[in-house]
């Protein structure tokens, strides 16, 4: 089964600016359970020295157009290379 390259992009990007939405609103309900979850995902990493910073639209925007486009191409560059190896067989 091929994967069509701007079909899987656009559910890749999708999905994260869903996931990206969503981490906000935890976020801005729960900040201290969203930060320690963030810290054990860094195995270690001392994300108290980073600090926090405010949530503003801009960066809301900025962080959710970045990580969008980004999942986009992953997404093409994924079934990109799916499809090419598949066609190795």
């Amino acid at each position: 089964m091929k994967h069509h390259p701007v079909s899987t992009a656009h559910a890749a990007g999708a999905t994260t600016a869903v996931v990206f939405v969503a981490c906000r609103f935890l976020v801005g309900l729960f900040p201290d359970w969203m930060f320690a979850m963030g810290q054990s995902w860094f195995h270690g990493i001392a994300l108290q020295k980073l600090g926090t910073a405010d949530l503003v639209s801009g960066n809301f925007f900025s962080g959710l157009v970045s990580a969008t486009v980004s999942a986009w191409l992953v997404g093409y560059l994924f079934a990109y290379f799916y499809n090419f190896f598949l066609g190795k067989k």
